[in-house]
């Protein structure tokens, strides 16, 4: 359970077989706003911590069958309840005993007979303390994941930059030695190589920006002009459509979706880039979008390519992974960042394939307001 907010909010299990001191201070915890969890012995408590998990147990040690120390011993043994902290209360006032007790795992120890005060303080005390180290955890979970997309991404990069940069440096060089040889066409032709190349680096250079604002920065959503952000993507890819007669096919108006821009635009040029690509001789590819429940729009490319199996759709959308049968030409950074850009934008992504039938990506971003209340409009008119 959450406890960032009111500690009090945090749920306590109890453990105890003594019924008249558990109910006095369930009663005491309940009157603070604590949600308590009773449990008459051990072998109780373990079963109930099968299917729920407090924030904290509060442990008697002398309990009949099944002690205090053993009960401890079984929780920090078990995975899924190692980590809860547990506060023996008990009459035992020796300092072996207590040290038995840290020695099984216990965070701390409270004295019967109890002052409830002190177990407000001590259970609030350690409440802290565990949520401090669940927030550590998380931070070097993050950490952890960072480092190794990171190492990931490293290798796609340097992999993906060095071909293109390989080819302008080959090009170059042969135009430095042979330019003076060579016709205005052959000289066109070859700076004209050179200029797509390093257009295609330079993407390579943009993505590994973006993919770092997408980590950081914060945006603000605004109504897309779905129309102009679909031609500033066309012109990016003017090059790559006409080189293979690529026809696009669009919808005459748009419904309209929250977002931002620049992201979204990098969503689309990533789709239609994919569908050229992969598309069939020449690619078809037709774009649309349909207005789901709940107010999302699902925007979609579809290509008229051989298709995909399902294990090659199941790989598309892991960070920093490619396709061996359909090896992406240039760079494989593309829908790891889509998916990133769009679950960042408040949507998700998918794919619907079969081999030999083309395949439909998607992916769906907020309706607008006036958008949500037009769908829900069209229910009311179709009677419910």
């Amino acid at each position: 359970m959450d406890t960032t907010g009111d500690a009090h909010s945090a749920s306590i299990m109890i453990v105890d077989d003594d019924g008249i001191f558990r109910n006095m201070l369930q009663k005491c915890l309940d009157r603070l706003h604590f949600h308590v969890i009773p449990a008459r012995n051990g072998q109780e408590a373990l079963e109930l911590l099968r299917n729920f998990q407090p924030d904290i147990i509060l442990l008697d040690v002398l309990m009949a069958d099944m002690d205090g120390f053993e009960t401890c011993r079984r929780l920090k043994a078990n995975h899924d309840t190692r980590d809860i902290p547990v506060i023996f209360v008990t009459a035992l006032t020796d300092v072996v005993d207590k040290v038995q007790g840290f020695e099984t795992g216990a965070a701390d120890y409270i004295t019967k007979p109890i002052q409830i005060d002190e177990v407000v303080a001590r259970i609030t005390a350690h409440l802290a303390t565990r949520k401090q180290q669940q927030t550590l955890h998380e931070h070097i979970a993050e950490r952890d994941q960072a480092i190794m997309e990171l190492n990931a991404f490293s290798h796609t990069v340097a992999h993906d930059l060095k071909n293109p940069l390989s080819h302008v440096a080959v090009v170059s060089k042969y135009l430095q030695d042979e330019w003076r040889t060579m016709s205005p066409t052959d000289v066109d032709e070859f700076m004209t190589t050179v200029s797509y190349t390093s257009s295609k680096a330079c993407r390579i250079i943009d993505e590994l920006l973006l993919l770092a604002s997408l980590r950081h920065d914060e945006i603000e959503f605004h109504v897309l002009t779905m129309d102009e952000i679909l031609d500033e993507v066309l012109r990016i890819l003017a090059h790559m459509t006409a080189e293979s007669h690529a026809e696009i096919i669009r919808p005459s108006g748009w419904p309209r979706a929250l977002g931002y821009g620049p992201w979204v635009e990098e969503v689309w040029a990533n789709y239609i880039s994919n569908a050229v690509k992969y598309g069939g001789h020449p690619p078809v590819i037709e774009l649309g979008a349909d207005r789901e429940s709940y107010g999302a729009i699902r925007f979609w490319v579809r290509d008229n390519g051989r298709g995909l199996t399902r294990e090659e759709q199941a790989k598309l959308f892991m960070p920093f992974t490619r396709l061996e049968q359909v090896r992406v030409k240039g760079y494989g950074l593309g829908l790891s960042i889509v998916r990133r850009i769009v679950e960042k934008l408040g949507g998700h992504v998918g794919i619907e394939s079969e081999p030999g039938e083309g395949t439909l990506f998607y992916f769906t971003l907020p309706a607008a307001v006036d958008e949500t209340c037009e769908y829900w409009a069209d229910l009311g008119e179709g009677g419910l």
